[in-house]
């Protein structure tokens, strides 16, 4: 690259994060050196302050301020249900339904094997420590290869315990059309089918 030193330094830096290639990383580097020096200064104090003040929850691995969390500390919820999700941000999109009432478990990844991660790098240990008193265990991986595979292994290792290992529904979207949906939600659709 022809770009001064610091300015390549921010580019590498930006590359590295998920989803950003060369040229996004260079249109966000230009992008943050045309903030004025404050609104630039706001987003490296923000970047900071959130490296030093979250941690993970040491029951269920959420990010947190507090340990525990707000969902593990909270008398109201029901301790009887685990949602289990693949990272803390999934927790954001089921708590927008407002129609969960359970505890949570972040497995903080999935099974891949393609990309060198097994059982033993996720919290699923963990999770096998939380199981007492509990009756229903809802996944609600990805509906991706690596969340398929590991609902499957963790819903082999817990069936066996006697609690209920639910799945949620996967299909087509609620405003979608048929025309535009793909094979393998419409095969997903047909087998959640419901009765009317």
């Amino acid at each position: 690259m022809y770009f001064p030193q610091p300015l390549t330094k921010l580019i590498d830096q930006l590359r590295r994060l998920p989803g950003i290639g060369p040229k996004s990383a260079q249109r966000l580097a230009f992008h943050i050196l045309q903030l004025p020096q404050e609104d630039a200064v706001k987003l490296s104090d923000a970047i900071i302050d959130a490296r030093q003040r979250l941690t993970y929850c040491t029951s269920c691995f959420n990010l947190t301020e507090s340990n525990p969390c707000e969902y593990c500390a909270s008398e109201y919820r029901n301790r009887s249900v685990i949602c289990i999700v693949q990272e803390p941000r999934d927790i954001a999109a089921i708590e927008k339904t407002r129609e969960y009432k359970g505890l949570y478990h972040v497995l903080q990844g999935a099974i891949s094997p393609m990309e060198g991660i097994g059982p033993d790098q996720i919290r699923i240990q963990e999770l096998l420590g939380r199981l007492e008193n509990v009756e229903e265990v809802i996944l609600a991986t990805s509906p991706n290869v690596e969340g398929e595979a590991t609902a499957m292994y963790i819903a082999r290792l817990i069936k066996p315990l006697g609690i209920k290992v639910t799945r949620i529904a996967h299909g087509m979207p609620v405003g979608g059309d048929l025309e535009y949906v793909d094979e393998v939600t419409l095969i997903k659709a047909l087998e959640n089918r419901r009765e009317m």
